[in-house]
């Protein structure tokens, strides 16, 4: 439960950032699945995060047969002097037990991805969570990508947290 959180920033637009966090969750891979994807938990995840509601389920379709759904998340955060509330409509696509792929509709950022990867490691999981996102506001790539670096470790080990029931 105390096992570092391995994050590596990525270059991402002039007024962007992109990071990929990676952690092991001692439970099995299934269960890490359940509490995944069931978005309205987020909130216990992400403390920045106030709301996360499942709006529709998107069934599979072909061979492939990944399905997943739309959300609607809300945040909040505090910069220095000034607090910023953002909102964000994403359309998931899940592979059952392996990854999570969100992508943005509309929202208030210009542009927002993220992609969650899971993978059977020892007895528990390996989790990899890259985001990559640009604020409508211009706010230079480095000191976004300085606050994910800032913020990510300890959503992630709220995250396992949750997860693990700890």
């Amino acid at each position: 439960m105390d096992g570092e959180i391995l994050i590596e920033t990525h270059p991402h637009s002039a007024w962007g950032g992109a990071v990929t966090a990676q952690m092991y969750i001692p439970s099995v891979r299934s269960h890490v699945w359940q509490e995944l994807t069931d978005y309205s938990q987020w909130v216990k995840f992400f403390p920045d995060l106030t709301h996360s509601e499942v709006l529709s389920s998107i069934p599979g379709k072909g061979l492939a047969k990944k399905g997943g759904k739309r959300l609607y998340q809300v945040a909040k955060k505090a910069f220095f002097l000034f607090s910023a509330q953002v909102e964000i409509y994403l359309k998931t696509i899940e592979v059952t037990q392996q990854n999570i792929q969100f992508r943005m509709e509309r929202g208030t950022f210009k542009d927002f991805s993220a992609d969650l990867a899971l993978q059977d490691y020892d007895r528990g999981t390996l989790l990899t969570y890259s985001v990559k996102a640009t604020p409508t506001i211009p706010v230079p790539s480095a000191l976004i990508q300085e606050a994910m670096k800032f913020d990510l470790p300890s959503n992630m080990k709220q995250m396992r947290r949750v997860i693990c029931g700890s």
